[in-house]
């Protein structure tokens, strides 16, 4: 059982991409952007079936290598409302892409692979 529990957390914290998904904290978005590689900010809810299907696109694109360098910060609209806000963002399911410290495409709701394939092809 605890064994299942840990894959399951794990499972969680990863894209189907192997490519490691954290929780937004300012400091990991700031140490991110020093880096200078690509990163994108996910606005997340849960209950928002639009935001799953993003996850399932955002899994299959960043198994390829054109999006292996990117990392993922997770925003949840409901518990970070001043992270949400930070970002002057009204709705969940919103995808904001950076390269270092310049935001450099974002969209909102968008479920079509090829447009976030675009998107996520302005950081690189």
């Amino acid at each position: 059982m605890i064994r299942s529990l840990i894959i399951s957390l794990a499972l969680l914290f990863t894209t189907a991409a192997g490519a490691a998904e954290r929780p937004f904290s300012v400091e990991a978005f700031a140490a991110l952007q020093q880096q200078g590689g690509p990163v994108l900010v996910f606005i997340h809810a849960d209950w928002c079936p639009t935001c799953k299907k993003q996850d399932i696109i955002l899994g299959e694109l960043l198994k390829e290598s054109d999006f292996a360098n990117y990392s993922v910060l997770r925003v949840d609209f409901d518990s970070q409302r001043d992270v949400v806000q930070s970002f002057g963002v009204k709705y969940q399911s919103t995808l904001i892409v950076f390269r270092g410290k310049s935001e450099v495409g974002r969209s909102t709701a968008d479920t079509n692979r090829g447009s976030i394939a675009t998107l996520l092809r302005r950081a690189l």
